[in-house]
């Protein structure tokens, strides 16, 4: 087994990368927004700008998605994130995905997406 990770920083790597014989499984951390002026949809498609650059990185796009887990830090913001999610996830390819209200670390964040993907070897 090999652990590759990219984007390493002292707290965390933005994605990690575990080779396990004939696959290879991809955790990117939970994404933000760096311009939070933005509404929940323009943070929405920030965010997943961001996810699919670091899958890219090694190969892999939307559809090697197994799992998404999206943190809101407002509820009512479910069906505006939403319509961009609907819009840039792959027909035939939808994630396992839980959506989570919860108080994001800065007041600024609407929204932070965390990915698992797979690809073959």
């Amino acid at each position: 087994m090999e652990i590759t990770r990219h984007e390493m920083g002292p707290r965390f790597s933005e994605m990690t990368v575990v080779d396990v014989g004939n696959a290879k499984l991809l955790f990117i951390a939970g994404q933000v927004a760096e311009h939070t002026s933005l509404d929940v949809v323009g943070q929405t498609r920030e965010v997943l700008h961001f996810i699919d650059r670091l899958l890219a990185k090694v190969g892999a796009d939307k559809t090697n998605i197994v799992s998404a887990r999206i943190f809101l830090a407002s509820v009512g913001d479910y069906a505006a994130m939403n319509s961009v999610w609907d819009d840039w996830v792959e027909p035939g390819h939808t994630p396992a995905r839980s959506t989570i209200g919860a108080k994001l670390i800065h007041s600024e964040y609407k929204v932070e997406i965390e990915i698992t993907a797979a690809i073959k070897a």
